[in-house]
């Protein structure tokens, strides 16, 4: 049942090739949150995962991530700290640069968004090289919160990402070779 339900969801991922340069074949997910029921059923399957895993926080990356991480945090009864390109938080950061497939990068996070009793789900929808990922373990990791997993939507297995990830628990729902 499971299995089906991941194939409905999996057909309702676009391809756009050549985006956002040539040679990138981008996973578009808009289709899937156009549909309220694939919605859902992400939302559902993902708390099923984590409702007994004590997190207290979910580190959402922008932009995407905050849309399946603000339900879940709902859901699970955790805070949302969201991870930002820079100078679009307001307060006090500290700051990760790192690699993406196609250029370079820098995630941001409020510094006191994090405390060291916190137990952290770090979620992005996607999880290509690893990179935006990595950084967003760094940042937690400094500001002393205990990652339970870092969880994506989808994975795109070819590129390897969650080889940057060394130590750290990965989820998926989906999974592109």
């Amino acid at each position: 049942m499971v299995i089906d339900n991941i194939q409905r969801l999996k057909a309702l991922i676009r391809d756009i090739p050549d985006f956002p340069k040539a040679g990138i074949l981008f996973r578009d997910i808009t289709p899937l949150l156009l549909d309220a029921d694939a919605f859902k059923e992400v939302i559902g399957l993902l708390y099923e995962r984590y409702k007994d895993r004590g997190i207290t926080k979910i580190v959402a990356i922008e932009s995407r991530g905050f849309v399946f991480a603000a339900p879940l945090c709902h859901q699970l009864g955790a805070g949302l700290v969201p991870l930002r390109k820079p100078g679009k938080l307001p307060h006090e950061t500290v700051m990760e640069t790192y690699l993406l497939e196609y250029g370079e990068s820098t995630l941001e996070m409020h510094k006191d968004a994090i405390g060291d009793g916190d137990t952290i789900l770090v979620f992005d929808d996607l999880l290509a090289t690893g990179g935006t990922a990595a950084a967003s373990v760094t940042l937690v990791e400094r500001l002393g919160g205990k990652i339970v997993e870092a969880g994506f939507v989808i994975e795109l297995l070819s590129l390897k990402g969650r080889e940057k990830l060394d130590g750290i628990p990965v989820f998926s729902l989906i999974q592109y070779d």
